[in-house]
């Protein structure tokens, strides 16, 4: 859901502007808590949406839809890996919805976004150490 302007979205600030009050307060407290578990984190707007990235690399990302909010841990992988805790949540390969009144707990969203975190580093040192010239010897 994006603000009603013909102007390019930017900033997650921006975005937010043009979402419901109840949406917004949701989308807001999960920034929040995506916030501190990496304050290093890049916020920008990305397919559209809210976003975050690390090193470069898309981390997660969150938006509003007509009838839900939805976080996208930017990974099919993390979205299977956490099957178990996200019973409850509407989900798909790489994304979770759910309704404002009923969010994801935070604790669950710092593991989530800490995964992410891990699987960026784990992926930047494989990069790292397949390049030539690059060992560690």
């Amino acid at each position: 859901m994006k603000a009603k302007s013909n102007k390019a979205i930017t900033t997650i600030d921006a975005y937010l502007e043009g979402v419901e009050p109840e949406k917004r307060a949701a989308l807001e407290k999960l920034r929040k808590t995506i916030r501190a578990v990496v304050p290093n984190a890049e916020e920008c707007i990305s397919y559209g949406m809210p976003a975050f990235r690390l090193k470069g690399k898309a981390l997660v990302a969150f938006a509003a839809a007509e009838r839900h909010c939805s976080f996208f841990p930017m990974s099919g992988t993390t979205v299977e890996r956490f099957r178990d805790e996200l019973r409850g949540f509407d989900t798909s390969k790489g994304t979770i919805r759910f309704r404002p009144e009923k969010p994801i707990p935070a604790e669950l969203v710092r593991r989530l976004v800490k995964s992410r975190v891990a699987d960026i580093g784990q992926r930047s040192a494989q990069r790292s150490a397949a390049r030539p010239g690059t060992s560690t010897e």
